[in-house]
């Protein structure tokens, strides 16, 4: 079960349903051993911000992307088949721009 709602989750992400990624990584990290919740919480921190920046929400995008780069850095630099580190950095670069005062994201890559 983790592992198709985790490749549901990536897949989601891609094709910009972020809301559909969160509640298919949550169940992953529902379902995930102890030692990768914090791997898949992570990625569900992505998948919101990105969502709370669609609805315009700065102050819940800017704490989503905290949260997504405090879960996910130990995981890097890749860990399930995923570039953490290239996520980590779409992550700081988003934190930039929120900081700058604009949710005009570049959508995450996950290849």
């Amino acid at each position: 079960m983790e592992e198709a709602a985790f490749k549901r989750g990536l897949e989601a992400i891609r094709e910009r349903r972020y809301f559909e990624a969160h509640e298919e990584l949550e169940e992953a990290w529902r379902a995930a051993r102890a030692d990768e919740r914090d791997y898949f919480q992570g990625l569900v921190h992505v998948a919101v911000a990105w969502y709370q920046a669609g609805r315009g929400r700065p102050v819940a995008t800017a704490s989503q992307l905290e949260k997504a780069a405090r879960r996910l850095a130990p995981f890097a630099p890749a860990h399930r088949g995923v570039d953490v580190e290239a996520v980590l950095a779409q992550v700081e670069t988003a934190r930039a721009r929120v900081a700058e005062g604009s949710l005009d994201l570049d959508p995450p890559h996950f290849p």
